[in-house]
């Protein structure tokens, strides 16, 4: 294989398109090999770089099962279980927290939080 031809940023000829770009269509690479590449210069760093396939052997994206369905769901509801806790927060506990946010910030001590006896 050569060299691929690159292409300035935003100047890319019809008929190529990003991995994003193919799945707004909905399609996929499908197992082509990198096409083409677009660059976008820096001023102090080295170029952007976004690699670019071919619309035309791009292949439909595969339908979702229900055994994929399910499998998402229960990697979600993971990402949402507080270890701390053991309860579903509610949202994707961040992951520079490591715990829910009441478990990461307890409040302080006394009936409904209140510092006053």
């Amino acid at each position: 294989m050569g060299a691929l031809p690159v292409f300035r940023w935003r100047l890319a000829p019809d008929g190529y398109a990003t991995r994003r770009q193919l799945r707004a269509l909905g399609l996929r690479p499908g197992g082509q090999d990198v096409a083409a590449q677009l660059e976008r210069p820096r001023r102090r760093r080295g170029p952007l770089v976004a690699y670019l396939y071919r619309v035309d052997l791009a292949k439909p994206v595969r339908p979702m099962t229900d055994a994929r369905r399910a499998a998402l769901a229960a990697a979600n509801r993971a990402r949402r279980l507080c270890p701390a806790c053991r309860r579903d927060a509610g949202y994707v506990i961040p992951a520079a927290l490591g715990t829910c946010v009441p478990c990461a910030y307890p409040g302080p001590p006394g009936p409904e939080g209140s510092t006053r006896p």
